[in-house]
C-alpha cells in the first residue's frame, strides 16, 4: 500500500506539531517537566479498620522479636555448652549454638519485617519534589562558623587551661578501655594449653586401634601407626581438646633413609613418632607412602617429609611437624621422654 492509499487523517503530522500543545516547556530547557504521577491512594489510608490490622501485625512482629531477645537470653544462660541435639534435617547439633542462632535470628528478623511493614502500610508514601539547591555553603556563612568557632575556642580557654585539656584527652583516651575489658567475658585467657599437650617423659605410646602399649616390634618397615598418651581414655569429658593435640603417628624408616640426624637421635631404631596435627589449620594426617616417606594432609595437600625432620615439601603449612624424642622402656615398651619440644598444630600470634 502506498502512502496515497492511506487516509489522511491517520498520517503522521507535521514535524513542528509531533507535541502536544498543553506541555509547556521553560525557557533554555529543551526537555519538558514529565510531573509527578497521581497518587494512588493505600488501603490503609481510606480504611481505617485496614490501618488498625497493619498496627497490629506490626506490634505483633515487635512483640515476638522481644521474646525471641528474652529466649536468647535464657538460652545463653541455661543451656549447657557440650549438650547436642538431633535436629531434623540437619542432624546432630551443638543445642547451644541452635538455640541462639534460631533466637538472635528470629529477634533480628521480626525487627526488621516489623519495620518494613509499617513503613510500606502506615507510613505516608507521597511522593513530594524538591528543587535541587547547591550544598556548599554561602561565603558569609563560612565566615560566620569559622568566626563563631574561634570565639568559642577563646571563651573556652582551652589553649590555656593546660590542666583541663590534658586530664580530658587522658580520660577520652581511657574510656575505651572499658570495652576491651568486657572482652574478658568471651571465654577463660588460654594461658599454656596450646603450648603443651598430655605428654610427658615415661608415658608409654598406646595404639589408638589396639589401645595396648607399643613395642617396637609392633612398628613394622613402611608401616603408619597412630598412637595416644598412656592413661588417656575415650570416655573422659576432655578427650576430644586433649587428642586434638596428643595425637601421634609412629613410622619406621630404615636409619640408613633417614636424612636428619636429630630425628634419627629422637626416635629409636630407626622408629620415629609425628605430630598427627597439620601445621597449616589443624586437620589430622593420616596418608603415607611409603617409598618417599611423605605424608599428606587431605585436607590443603601439605606434604611433609617424615625421613627430613617432618619439614615442609608442599602446600601451605608453615613449619615442619613436631616430633616426639622416644625410647624403649626396661619393659620393652615405647615410651615418651617428654612433651613435644615446641607447639603442635597451626601457629598462633603469639607463639615464639
Amino acid at each position: 500500500m502506498s502512502s496515497q492509499d492511506i487516509p489522511e487523517e491517520n498520517l503522521p503530522q507535521e514535524q513542528g506539531d509531533t507535541h502536544s500543545s498543553d506541555v509547556t516547556k521553560p525557557a533554555g530547557d529543551p526537555f519538558a517537566d514529565p510531573g509527578l504521577p497521581p497518587h494512588e491512594h493505600r488501603k490503609q489510608d481510606i480504611d481505617e479498620r485496614a490501618a488498625k490490622r497493619s498496627e497490629r501485625m506490626v506490634a505483633m512482629l515487635f512483640l515476638v522479636s522481644m521474646i525471641a531477645t528474652v529466649g536468647f537470653i535464657a538460652s545463653y544462660v541455661s543451656i549447657p555448652v557440650d549438650k547436642i541435639v538431633y535436629v531434623f534435617p540437619i542432624g546432630h547439633v551443638s543445642a547451644l549454638n541452635f538455640a541462639l542462632g534460631l533466637t538472635l535470628g528470629v529477634a533480628l528478623f521480626c525487627i526488621g519485617a516489623g519495620a518494613v511493614h509499617w513503613a510500606r502500610t502506615l507510613m505516608s508514601d507521597v511522593e513530594v519534589a524538591d528543587e535541587r539547591h547547591p550544598i556548599e555553603a554561602a561565603p558569609d556563612v563560612k565566615a560566620k562558623v569559622l568566626a563563631d568557632f574561634k570565639q568559642g575556642a577563646e571563651e573556652s580557654a582551652f589553649g590555656r587551661r593546660k590542666l583541663i585539656r590534658n586530664t580530658m584527652f587522658g580520660a577520652l583516651a581511657l574510656v575505651p578501655l572499658s570495652g576491651v575489658v568486657l572482652l574478658r567475658d568471651l571465654g577463660p585467657l588460654p594461658g599454656t594449653k596450646l603450648r603443651k599437650t598430655s605428654w610427658s617423659e615415661g608415658k608409654m605410646l598406646i595404639n589408638q586401634n589396639t589401645l595396648q602399649p607399643l613395642r617396637p616390634e609392633d612398628v613394622q618397615v613402611g608401616s603408619l601407626t597412630f598412637a595416644m598418651p598412656e592413661g588417656m581414655k575415650e570416655e573422659d569429658h576432655d578427650f576430644q581438646q586433649e587428642i586434638a593435640k596428643a595425637a601421634l603417628m609412629i613410622v619406621r624408616i630404615r636409619p640408613e633413609n633417614i636424612k636428619d640426624k636429630k630425628s634419627l637421635d629422637w626416635g629409636t631404631d630407626g622408629i620415629l613418632a609425628y605430630s598427627k596435627i597439620c601445621t597449616h589449620v589443624g586437620c589430622p594426617i593420616s596418608l603415607y607412602e611409603q617409598q618417599t616417606h611423605h605424608v599428606l594432609c587431605p585436607c590443603h595437600q601439605s606434604t611433609f617429609d617424615l625421613s627430613d625432620g617432618g619439614r615442609v615439601i608442599f602446600g601451605p603449612a608453615g613449619h615442619a611437624l613436631p616430633q616426639l624424642r622416644i625410647k624403649v622402656n626396661d619393659k620393652g615398651y615405647l615410651e615418651a621422654m617428654g612433651d613435644f619440644a615446641e607447639p603442635v598444630g597451626p601457629a598462633f600470634w603469639e607463639r615464639g
